[in-house]
């Protein structure tokens, strides 16, 4: 196919870059932002061999989108006559991924969108169907694996008004890369429209978001921890960001809350040290889990900075606290997770990526949005002072995100067509 001038200046570009790209993944493991030992993946260099047959390649560029890929890649691997490539772009994403992919599912890191990096990626893999998930619209994987002749879906499609109106603004590329794509599946009505606008051709809506058994969780381990509690009400701050913390430990502090623990989970386990800091100059006595420090009846705040373990600490809350979204410019995460356990949910109102999953919850009484640390404040008060209330919550998210099943149905019947036979 040929590249509209746009992309083909950026090809260009990128191809004259490329020299630079491992010195620049370099520094970025002296960051802690890659790893060392799988770097030449990112270059599109693969230490395992391709297994023969048809190959289908899943892409979710980090946690929450290559968590969503999970039900999917569930029932794909039940086709014995297919191997999946899932591939990610984050550290954090590929450690979880290690712990939950089934086996036999092969992951990769996504290589960098440079021509060579490309080029070498996609010749190794030979994938006979690409599967992208939500906004990764890398020009030179997208259409490099299109000119190979694979087929391509964009499934939980999802384009912010501030992306589309810079799509708009180099429309003919924007085309040229929806237009790569044999199927579109965006998450919401609003997507939808901006893809239309960019000339995509979508489907019907479809989140995976909305698809899953509830997190994984070890019984022993809660049974420890909830001993350990000491009966206490336990308050989680799950997926925070920087500048959240502050505003849930000033809600807590501000609520009063009598004989509560509240956990905070960071969205990025390294951080766990820094909100531990804050905590402790708050006045809580605070243990580390990634430390090895024990909860005990003197704990009144505890930092849950590990991985793979969200199943545990949901299970383990009275009431959910997501974070993502008490700050502009983060878009939340997926208030499904503690849906499923029946946990009642209180969010921030900057929840853009999952909007019409708030709504309804909203709609149904099964989750409340606190704009600021005062309404949390307040909100949590409330909730302790009658408990009766989360548990209806609880119920009422429980039942909606039981709802929303049918929706991995739904997508494996329009991938189908696009399934080597």
């Amino acid at each position: 196919m040929r590249r509209p001038l746009s992309l083909a200046l950026y090809a260009a570009a990128l191809g004259l870059l490329e020299p630079f790209a491992r010195p620049l993944l370099r520094r970025r493991v002296a960051a802690g932002k890659e790893d060392a030992a799988r770097l030449e993946e990112r270059l599109g260099r693969s230490g395992l061999p391709r297994p023969d047959g048809p190959l289908v390649w899943l892409h979710g560029v980090s946690v929450g989108e290559s968590m969503s890929l999970l039900p999917l890649v569930g029932a794909l691997a039940a086709r014995p006559d297919l191997t999946l490539l899932v591939t990610s772009g984050t550290r954090t994403s590929a450690e979880l991924l290690a712990q939950r992919l089934p086996a036999g599912v092969i992951h990769q890191y996504a290589p960098v969108d440079a021509p060579g990096a490309v080029a070498r990626f996609l010749a190794h893999w030979r994938p006979s169907l690409g599967i992208l998930v939500e906004s990764e619209l890398w020009p030179n994987l997208i259409l490099g694996a299109r000119e190979r002749e694979v087929k391509l879906a964009l499934v939980s499609a999802r384009m912010t008004q501030a992306s589309a109106d810079g799509w708009a603004r180099v429309r003919g590329a924007a085309t040229a890369l929806l237009g790569a794509f044999d199927l579109i599946l965006p998450q919401e009505a609003e997507t939808a429209a901006r893809l239309k606008a960019l000339g995509a051709r979508t489907g019907p809506l479809l989140n995976l978001k909305t698809v899953g058994e509830p997190l994984p969780c070890d019984p022993a381990e809660l049974a420890r921890l909830t001993s350990a509690a000491s009966g206490r009400r336990i308050v989680l701050a799950a997926n925070t960001h920087p500048g959240e913390d502050e505003i849930v430990i000033a809600a807590v502090r501000e609520a009063a809350l009598v004989d509560s623990l509240l956990v905070i989970a960071p969205r990025h386990p390294a951080r766990g040290e820094a909100v531990a800091a804050l905590l402790r100059a708050a006045g809580f006595q605070v243990a580390r889990r990634a430390a090895g420090e024990p909860l005990t009846a003197e704990t009144t705040a505890y930092v849950a900075d590990t991985l793979g373990e969200m199943g545990l600490l949901y299970s383990l809350a009275d009431l959910v606290v997501m974070g993502g979204a008490f700050l502009p410019g983060i878009g939340g995460h997926n208030p499904l997770e503690p849906a499923r356990l029946a946990r009642p949910i209180l969010s921030g109102p900057h929840a853009f990526n999952a909007t019409a999953l708030y709504a309804d919850l909203l709609a149904l009484a099964a989750a409340i949005e606190a704009p600021d640390s005062a309404a949390l404040a307040r909100h949590l008060r409330g909730l302790a002072d009658y408990p009766h209330i989360g548990r209806r919550m609880g119920e009422a998210a429980l039942a909606y995100a039981g709802s929303q099943e049918g929706a991995l149905d739904r997508a494996l019947a329009l991938l189908e067509p696009l399934l080597p036979a």
